[in-house]
């Protein structure tokens, strides 16, 4: 059924996309962020005359606090409204621009970035939960296909929009490019998203839940950082101390009788479950080849970001291209069907990438990648949509919040493991750095594996009324 001839309930109007462009502008403008800003850490370590490891802390310091804001935006969306929430989190995002860029030392530069990583960890979430609140379920699938593709595209066009900023202005336009998009989201969003009614009432903020869950997935997160960078106590520390922290959280969250940070009780009702390894699985494997291949392009072939982030682009392409066949199919495709053939894809598109220590040409590379992108553009939005449609408005600011945890652990998690092979492969294959890349990809392939394991657990049927 065409969206020409759909009847209203199920039909995308033009309002509706309206709405959805608006909140994505505030998720593009975070996650560009992120990849936009890892681009300049050369031109910030000569600035302030850092070193490698306190530099680092720029891109860690906001991570580590994204992982800390997710878990809360559910309470937050429902306790004060998804729109209003969604608001001050584009506003925290911004006020950490701006610091941002007034830094005048590596140390205010991290404490700010950890302010602007408190507001955009809060972003997506929150966006996804109000949208799926507006849309309704008969719409929910075609509107979260559209969106899901932003946290695909940023990775890819990060590093060209950060190339091209340092190419013609000094190094706080990395940061200040981000209040013209903000400032035209806020206005926008007053005048067009409606206001959505909380769905919580008053229930209570689970700080003992919160004590252990944000500070624990920062803990974990932070240990395995420094397994990637071969410090071994405190790694051991973070790692266990953040293990400890969350098995605290999920007896907590089993036993409690009010309304847990995240319910672990959601993960074992079908298909949440095997939705949620589905995303963890794919976050480790498209973040961690992000972090890989712009890697070996500079280290191993000696390209420019510039030119990394352009032969990177053709994963875009394909992300976008695949957005527009799942909007077309997602209410009529099981998702089991749409997810596992999109990690078909991811795996075909991965397989040239263990051959690196042969020499792989840039047109296979960039073949490879245009079919990684249209596979990756077929499992988020599947998955979110299969949980979306199957549970009421008062669990959808949570539900929406435990899945982007997992998406950004799973990235975390991901990105820290191959960096950890990574680092084993070198030492082992000397000067052979391009098959130690090679190698690393192999892990990428099993992540892809592990996902479609999981991806078959997903419902045979499409969602009904979507």
């Amino acid at each position: 059924m065409s969206a020409a001839t759909a009847p209203p309930a199920e039909r995308v109007d033009r309002d509706l996309l309206k709405v959805a462009f608006i909140l994505v502008l505030g998720t593009f403008m975070a996650s560009l962020d992120a990849t936009i800003v890892s681009v300049g850490l050369d031109r910030l370590t000569a600035e302030f005359g850092a070193s490698v490891a306190e530099i680092q802390w720029v891109t860690t310091g906001y991570l580590l606090a994204v992982v800390a804001a997710v878990p809360a935006s559910g309470w937050l969306a429902g306790r004060f409204g998804g729109r209003r929430v969604w608001l001050a989190a584009v506003g925290v995002f911004l006020l950490g621009s701006v610091l941002c860029a007034a830094a005048w030392s590596v140390t205010s530069l991290i404490v700010f970035r950890v302010v602007q990583g408190l507001g955009g960890g809060l972003l997506p979430a929150t966006g996804q939960a109000l949208l799926a609140r507006v849309a309704g379920p008969g719409r929910t699938g075609r509107v979260i296909s559209i969106v899901a593709v932003v946290p695909l595209l940023s990775p890819v066009f990060g590093p060209l929009a950060g190339g091209s900023v340092l190419a013609v202005a000094p190094w706080p336009w990395l940061f200040l490019i981000n209040l013209p998009v903000g400032a035209a989201a806020v206005l926008l969003a007053r005048r067009h998203v409606p206001v959505v009614p909380p769905v919580s009432g008053r229930t209570p903020f689970d700080l003992r839940g919160a004590l252990l869950l944000s500070p624990g997935l920062a803990v974990l997160v932070y240990g395995l950082t420094e397994v990637a960078h071969g410090r071994t106590v405190p790694a051991a520390v973070g790692v266990g101390a953040g293990a400890v922290m969350l098995g605290a959280f999920t007896v907590h969250g089993l036993r409690t009788r009010a309304t847990p940070l995240v319910d672990p009780r959601l993960f074992a009702r079908p298909p949440f479950g095997a939705a949620a390894l589905a995303l963890v699985v794919l976050g480790a494997s498209v973040f961690g080849t992000m972090f890989l291949l712009p890697l070996y392009f500079q280290s191993a072939r000696g390209m420019s970001a510039w030119e990394a982030g352009l032969l990177l682009a053709p994963q875009g392409l394909g992300a976008a291209a695949g957005s527009v066949l799942v909007n077309r199919t997602i209410s009529k495709v099981a998702p089991r069907t749409l997810v596992v053939a999109g990690i078909v894809l991811i795996l075909a598109g991965t397989a040239p990438f263990t051959w690196l220590g042969h020499g792989v040409p840039d047109a296979v590379i960039v073949s490879a990648l245009v079919v990684r992108g249209f596979g990756m553009s077929m499992i988020g939005a599947p998955v979110m949509n299969i949980v979306y449609s199957r549970i009421g408005p008062e669990q959808l600011p949570r539900a929406a919040g435990a899945l982007n945890l997992l998406n950004t652990v799973g990235g975390s998690v991901g990105t820290a493991a191959l960096a950890v092979v990574l680092e084993s492969r070198l030492s082992d294959r000397g000067a052979e750095v391009s098959a130690a890349f090679g190698d690393t990809f192999w892990w990428v392939l099993g992540f892809c594996l592990f996902a479609a394991a999981a991806a078959t657990r997903l419902p045979r049927t499409a969602p009904k009324g979507t």
